[in-house]
């Protein structure tokens, strides 16, 4: 899984709200790392991937819902490397030829689909042991790619940052912690001393509270406190891949202003949550912030699938 010896972009966002609160805004653009394994999966693949290859896996196998942005990404990088997978989905095998599903297959991913029940266990050893068992030589990632390897990938975007920019907060959407993880120990390492920069995560599910332990199981140095960074779990705008008619509406707006693409399950998430801190006063005048969009724009493919979204108002809808 290759990729040219360049950092992801960093583009100032201009919008009224930033002016009005005296603030500025910019993005790093790491949806566009790659076309297909975009964002936050392309940084938590890089070592996982490299160190499967170093120990000779025959294969590997990961975890997800039947959307999943990291079931896609995970498919096409072990297609790219010739890798056999398998995905353990969550749902129906009806669901096998929706619009995600069906790139996974055609990358050569194998899906096995489990009930919600048997889904739970995905992190329970005795279940991982029977994986191991049944898929013999076959690394495991975790659900979402996120485990050390993830965040030694993902602490890069921090050394990336403080060769582009300067800045004081820095925001990421958080589903399983990875990212945030990630940032954190990037940050940390850094500038040992002190951290620098506040690291503001979003989470984008309900009774999120469990990830900050999540987060701190995942840091490098275990032990070291880290007092720079915040999960924030009010914004979930009423849980995992919900949201308000009125919440697209604003999201759809500010892409057509700002010729960006944020969509609503986390990188949408994540700017309605600036939008909503900037009328609470949350941030300082003259405050710079930075923006961290993971990627996730093939979730888009599902969701107008599902006639949850309409496509004239994803110009920019990435393909596959």
């Amino acid at each position: 899984m290759k990729l040219k010896n360049n950092f992801s972009a960093l583009e100032k966002i201009n919008h009224p709200l930033f002016t009005q609160h005296k603030v500025q805004v910019e993005i790093k653009r790491d949806d566009l790392l790659h076309p297909i394994i975009s964002g936050n999966k392309w940084r938590k693949l890089k070592y996982n991937l490299e160190h499967l290859k170093k120990q000779g896996y025959s294969g590997a196998l990961t975890f997800g819902g039947s959307y999943s942005n990291h079931i896609h990404a995970f498919a096409f990088a072990c297609y790219q490397l010739g890798l056999p997978c398998l995905g353990i989905i969550r749902g129906e095998a009806q669901y096998e030829n929706n619009y995600t599903l069906s790139w996974a297959k055609h990358w050569g991913m194998q899906c096995h689909f489990v009930d919600r029940k048997t889904y739970r266990r995905r992190f329970d050893d005795d279940f991982l042991l029977e994986l191991s068992q049944q898929y013999p030589n076959f690394f495991i990632i975790p659900e979402g790619g996120s485990n050390k390897l993830a965040v030694e990938g993902v602490s890069e975007i921090i050394a990336e940052l403080a060769q582009q920019t300067q800045f004081d907060t820095l925001l990421t959407p958080v589903g399983s912690g990875g990212t945030l993880a990630g940032l954190i120990d990037g940050d940390s390492q850094l500038f040992e001393t002190k951290s620098q920069h506040k690291l503001l995560g979003i989470a984008v599910l309900k009774q999120a509270e469990y990830l900050s332990n999540e987060i701190k199981a995942l840091l490098s140095e275990q032990g070291k406190t880290h007092q720079n960074w915040q999960l924030m779990t009010q914004f979930h705008r009423g849980g995992y891949g919900k949201f308000s008619p009125e919440d697209l509406t604003r999201i759809i707006r500010f892409n057509e202003q700002s010729q960006l693409t944020f969509e609503p399950v986390y990188s949408g998430k994540m700017l309605l949550a600036l939008l909503d801190l900037l009328e609470q006063g949350y941030f300082k005048a003259n405050e710079r912030i930075v923006l961290l969009h993971t990627g996730g724009l093939q979730g888009l493919g599902g969701m107008i699938e599902q006639q949850r979204l309409r496509a004239n108002d994803w110009p920019k809808l990435p393909l596959p």
